[in-house]
């Protein structure tokens, strides 16, 4: 999450005109973006693991996709507003709505999804086709270039990060006691991980409300 936040901050600098970061072709800001996107995909995918051990774990999942979805809608309206040309047609909580319902058929099989999260990874970053480079095929992935949106986060190969996610999470699931100790975050990091949907959804508009602020002020000086 505070990586996230960091990453986004520095983009609102060069929208500002604080920065003229090139976070479209610089190696180094496409290397932290895939990071970021990879911890959020392979968390999804232990925390579907660890979810399935609540009482009500069919409803909470569903409860879970639809929040997620309805999320994903409400940054598609958002984004729109703000940059109409590029606007995020399939951004990451698209992808994990989509993906969550896609894997969780393997949640109870580790090794097949492991298996098949390779699989994914690997045509993903592998394999591309013309074909894919048009709606309504984008989602998908294979596309020959990045499309012009500022987010796009497509079932392959991010998908397939969220299936070794099950895996990690059936690994990770009989040592949480033990991990729990050199799990303990102070209270605030603690709270934004448990809320981490409203966090990503808060986290941009108070971030652009304080630079719109601060440039506000600098001309005023």
């Amino acid at each position: 999450m505070v990586a996230m936040i960091a990453y986004h901050a520095c983009f609102d600098l060069r929208w500002f005109g604080y920065a003229r970061w090139d976070f479209e072709h610089d190696a180094r800001w496409i290397a932290a973006r895939s990071a970021i996107l990879g911890t959020f995909m392979l968390l999804a995918g232990v925390s579907l693991v660890l979810a399935q051990r609540r009482p009500d774990a069919r409803a909470a999942f569903v409860r879970h996709v639809m929040q997620v979805a309805a999320a994903a809608l409400l940054v598609t309206a958002a984004s729109f507003v703000a940059f109409p040309a590029t606007f995020i047609r399939f951004g990451v909580l698209h992808s994990i709505a989509v993906s969550l319902l896609l894997a969780r058929p393997l949640v109870d099989a580790p090794r097949t999804a492991l298996l098949a999260g390779v699989v994914v990874v690997v045509a993903g970053v592998a394999f591309s086709n013309p074909a894919f480079d048009r709606d309504p095929l984008g989602f998908v992935g294979f596309m020959t270039h990045r499309p012009a949106t500022e987010d796009y986060v497509p079932l392959f190969p991010w998908t397939g990060v969220l299936l070794v996610g099950i895996a990690a999470g059936h690994a990770l699931a009989p040592r949480l006691d033990r991990l729990a100790p050199l799990a303990r975050l102070p209270r605030v990091l603690a709270t934004m991980g448990r809320h981490g949907l409203l966090v990503y959804l808060l986290h941009q508009p108070v971030l652009v409300a304080l630079l719109w602020l601060a440039t506000q002020a600098r001309r005023l000086a």
